[in-house]
């Protein structure tokens, strides 16, 4: 899905940037926002396949996004303005991005909560038989 997301992203600013003529600190955000929205409920239904509440991964998930927004934009337009294509400045800046988002959607953003004050019961074979033991 990475791939899907990255085409989206350079797909819609290249779409925005040379078409357009949109000013790239402006294409930009839209095409990384525009990906980022399909990526989250692609990651959450797909990916993780995580049953966490989706208000709670959305305001995580969001707050990554506008570090990720203001990194991509930064990173892009840095390669850009020293003499290098806006399209190799993406590229870095995607690599950068996705080593960390894995990692903080695996283990923040789409982590199941662990329901708290519940009793779970051990199924187990050996505890099924000790408990119809002590009946």
């Amino acid at each position: 899905m990475g791939v899907a997301s990255f085409a989206i992203d350079l797909g819609l600013l290249a779409l925005l940037h040379e078409v357009g003529k949109v000013d790239l600190w402006i294409a930009t955000p839209i095409a990384f926002l525009t990906s980022l929205v399909f990526n989250f409920f692609v990651q959450k239904k797909f990916t993780f396949q995580s049953g966490a509440r989706a208000h709670v991964s959305f305001l995580k998930y969001g707050a990554l996004v506008i570090f990720n927004l203001f990194a991509t934009d930064v990173i892009v337009n840095l390669i850009a303005g020293a003499g290098q294509s806006y399209a190799i400045g993406k590229v870095v800046a995607t690599i950068a991005t996705t080593a960390w988002n894995f990692l903080l959607y695996k283990h923040w953003i789409f982590k199941e909560q662990k329901a708290t004050g519940t009793p779970t019961a051990d199924l187990t074979p050996d505890a099924t038989l000790s408990s119809r033991r002590e009946k």
